[in-house]
């Protein structure tokens, strides 16, 4: 019998490598639509308050949704504590989605330090479950690069909330862009470490 490749071992001896191999779609989706966000505010300069606050909370509400799947779906596959950091990332998507639908008519400022907000708690999220997970996870550098970057840009807007519309939304759609391909790269290799181990 040939012995295992690297990426079946891998595979094989961490099972929550495994678990987010087979669902690699779940970065793969949460990345696009980061990436649609972020490109719509580009081609959109003239978007008006209402448009942007309902295009961000179905972007979160998204996000959220499919993150939730992920943990909920990975949850069979690994210990329930594995997941827990996606299982947040989700909950905190939905609910800023959820608040953002009731209270639409909500002030230029408080809708920048609540977008701030947001990204500043899933960024927290995503680097405390990839520092949980380094041992298990061979592209956790990714995760914690995406966390990183969540918490910066919250930071960024929760301390400048007041700077101009247009700097502002600039800054927003390019972070959502970033981010969603920091995503999709990783859901590439996700995609390739399951393919390798359960073979065409």
């Amino acid at each position: 019998m040939a012995p295992e490749s690297d990426s079946q071992l891998s595979l094989s001896s961490r099972p929550l490598l495994r678990a987010m191999a087979d669902n690699w779609w779940v970065a793969l989706v949460r990345g696009l639509f980061a990436i649609a966000f972020g490109v719509l505010t580009f081609i959109w300069p003239g978007i008006s308050l209402l448009s942007l606050v309902f295009l961000f909370a179905i972007y979160t509400l998204i996000d959220g949704v499919v993150a939730l799947y992920g943990a909920i779906k990975g949850r069979g596959q690994v210990e329930r504590s594995s997941l827990w950091w996606l299982l947040f990332v989700g909950i905190t998507g939905i609910a800023a989605a959820i608040l953002t639908f009731v209270y639409p008519q909500v002030t230029a400022l408080v809708l920048v330090i609540f977008i701030g907000a947001w990204a500043l708690v899933r960024g927290i999220f995503e680097i405390i479950g990839a520092i949980r997970l380094r041992k298990e996870i061979d592209q956790e550098w990714l995760l914690i690069f995406a966390g990183v970057l969540s918490v910066i840009f919250g930071l960024v807007l929760l301390l400048k909330p007041g700077a101009g519309a247009l700097a502002l939304l600039w800054l927003i759609g390019s972070y959502a862009i970033v981010f969603g391909i920091i995503l999709v790269w990783l859901a590439f290799r996700l995609k390739k470490l399951a393919h390798n181990t359960h073979g065409t």
